[in-house]
């Protein structure tokens, strides 16, 4: 692991193999070693950068008013990167496509996994869902202050709560249980979800600056090879959200995944792998 120094903040990341450049996204629950697979497998092709977002992971913490987007797109400037594909998960999928928005001539190729979009709102049964399954966990009286940063302490059990549940609700799926989960994927989600959280507790305030006008508003404008996955077992209103990216992006390849959650990257490495690989040889020869 190496770090970058971006607007005062250390950025974790690692680099691997040679080549056209492929950059990874980490998901909102996770940092970066859920793309243990895929870093490894890309890398015989590629080179391949994964980092962690700031104030996730082994990055610095986020502070101030900052944009995520940006942050990409200054590690690249770090790196020496002219011009890459950039697939990201989730969170991380907003992330990547706010970045292309910003600088379209960054970019040769864009995968989104169950991802998010700026600018789109999600539905209240999503939110509803999360606080029943996962917040109500906790006390009310101490999750507010954790989300406000002022706790003197976080207790373990809470982290360790949250955490499982969120790794089921998100992973597993909203209609499916841990148990469909091999140990190996529902120890890593478990363990990244809870270092976000006691990051996202701990940490210091932060103001995350937005993109003008969001992406949900300028789908149209992505002029390059799109891949969209999906897992199936998803929940409904993250579905949702891959339609409309699928459909909005002119000429987007659209990939559904079977019995998968939140995080096909962890499932199901070898599917989203050998998806990733064949996306890419079309984009980026080698």
């Amino acid at each position: 692991m190496q770090k970058a120094r971006i607007d005062g903040t250390d950025i974790a990341y690692e680099e691997a193999g040679s080549g056209e450049t492929v950059v990874l996204v980490h998901a909102g629950c996770a940092d970066r070693r859920m793309w243990q697979e895929q870093f490894a497998a890309l890398s015989e092709r590629y080179r391949v950068i994964r980092y962690d977002w700031r104030g996730r992971g082994a990055s610095g913490d986020a502070v101030g008013s900052f944009a995520h987007h940006r942050d990409l797109l200054a590690l690249m400037d770090r790196l020496q990167v002219r011009r890459a594909a950039v697939v990201g998960a989730s969170d991380g999928g907003r992330i990547a496509l706010d970045a292309l928005l910003t600088a379209p001539h960054r970019f040769r190729a864009l995968g989104l996994i169950a991802a998010g979009l700026s600018g789109h709102q999600w539905p209240a049964s999503l939110v509803d869902r999360a606080r029943r399954q996962v917040h109500s966990l906790v006390p009310s009286e101490r999750l507010r202050h954790y989300q406000q940063g002022a706790a003197e302490r976080i207790e373990p059990g809470d982290l360790d709560a949250v955490a499982e549940a969120e790794a089921e609700l998100l992973v597993a799926g909203p209609d499916r249980t841990r148990a469909v989960l091999p140990p190996r994927v529902w120890e890593l989600a478990v363990a990244m979800d809870r270092l976000t959280r006691e990051r996202m507790w701990g940490g210091p305030r932060f103001t995350e600056q937005q993109l003008c006008p969001p992406a949900k508003e300028r789908l149209a404008e992505v002029a390059v090879p799109t891949l969209v996955v999906a897992g199936l077992a998803d929940a409904p209103e993250i579905l949702a959200a891959s339609a409309l990216l699928a459909e909005g992006i002119p000429g987007a390849r659209r990939l559904d995944l079977p019995d998968t959650g939140h995080l096909p990257p962890v499932e199901r490495p070898q599917l989203v792998t050998t998806a990733l690989t064949d996306f890419l040889a079309t984009t980026m020869p080698w």
